[in-house]
């Protein structure tokens, strides 16, 4: 196995993203760089990311970026082992940005392409810092997913629990619209929580009579938008702001170490890892409830650091370096995806989503 050096695009959702990522003969990996163009500004005025705004911030932006980020590591084309680009599930829009540049810069370089599913950038990122051997558990919480999975290797997860309406994440921000904080919302939320009551508004806890491990949090949402309507005094809102939190970090939690022991007899109390990645991981009270529990049952804390958590190109770079370590390249004809579940077998099996008149949410 050789020393692989990968260009990694990430344009999922609304911050336009490249990195270089070195990945050593013997697993040990380098951020060479990793640049991040956000666009809080521009979304900011319709308090959420609009696809068609998103699509055209990532073609203006994303070739400059890109530039940066092979500027910042010191390389150039020549030096790059292969292109690695998210190629789903996000915003179609501006997936096929990202993945029709990493298809064009790999076509015209000669370089193998490695189309990335975002979930699993996310599963990985806690790597980019850390030396987290496989199997490991692994808690999936950002603004669009919400998953417990046995990640076994590369490619290799297997669901056990998802969230059966919104996503921690999602909850988070609609919550925090819902009191007329700014966006994007989970930050301000946790920012106003601080010092705030956590007991002070008493808040539905879903699924308690539910055996597995999946999550709801639709219930919590509209229950804490009411509680939200006519609270203007400083310390009302802050204690509210308090009490979702906690609430949020308490199913997540509970729905944990419920996973947690499953995982631990299934394993012979043998590979007691537990790493939580996306955006919401970088909540420091979800954090601090989720190593309690890792406390509890044995298992040791991975989490990604802060500037890893939330979206970014390092993640995409690192796991198309691992694919292609093991010889998993992709074609020309790799196709834009807005579904793409890490464990397809599931989601075919048992869709946590049931199609309507509309088709399935996720």
């Amino acid at each position: 196995m050789t020393t692989l050096t990968v260009l990694g695009i990430e344009t999922s959702c609304d911050e336009t993203a490249a990195a270089v990522v070195r990945r050593s003969a013997d697993g040990r990996v380098t951020v060479l760089s990793s640049i991040i163009a956000s666009q809080i500004a521009e979304h900011a005025p319709y308090g959420g990311v609009v696809p068609e705004i998103a699509a055209r911030a990532h073609v203006e932006s994303i070739d400059g970026i890109v530039a940066r980020s092979l500027t910042e590591a010191g390389l150039g084309w020549s030096d790059l082992s292969g292109v690695a680009a998210t190629a789903g599930p996000g915003l179609v829009g501006g997936v096929m940005v990202g993945l029709s540049f990493g298809k064009a810069a790999a076509l015209a370089r000669d370089l193998p392409l490695i189309a990335v599913n975002h979930l699993e950038g996310h599963a990985l990122s806690a790597r980019l810092a850390d030396d987290i051997p496989y199997p490991f558990l692994l808690l999936l919480v950002s603004g669009g997913h919400c998953q417990l999975l046995e990640v076994a290797g590369v490619g290799a997860c297997r669901r056990l629990g998802s969230t059966i309406d919104d996503a921690a994440g999602e909850a988070f921000d609609k919550i925090a619209k819902s009191m007329g904080l700014g966006y994007p919302g989970g930050p301000a939320l946790e920012r106003l929580a601080e010092g705030g009551n956590p007991e002070r508004f008493p808040l539905p806890r879903a699924l308690l009579g539910r055996e597995g491990f999946d999550f709801s949090f639709s219930g919590l949402k509209t229950a804490a938008a009411r509680a939200a309507e006519g609270l203007t005094a400083d310390t009302d809102r802050r204690d509210l702001a308090a009490s979702v939190q906690f609430a949020i970090a308490r199913q997540l939690a509970e729905r944990t170490q419920r996973a947690m022991a499953a995982y631990a007899e299934a394993h012979d109390g043998r590979d007691l890892r537990f790493v939580v990645a996306g955006g919401v991981a970088a909540n420091m009270a979800v954090r601090t409830r989720l190593e309690q529990a890792c406390a509890t049952h044995g298992f040791s804390f991975h989490a990604p650091p802060l500037k890893y958590c939330t979206d970014n190109a390092a993640m995409i770079a690192l796991a198309g370096a691992e694919r292609l370590a093991l010889g998993l390249v992709d074609g020309m004809d790799a196709p834009a995806r807005p579904r793409w579940p890490l464990d397809a077998a599931a989601a075919s099996a048992n869709p946590t989503h049931v199609p309507g008149r509309k088709g399935a949410k996720a």
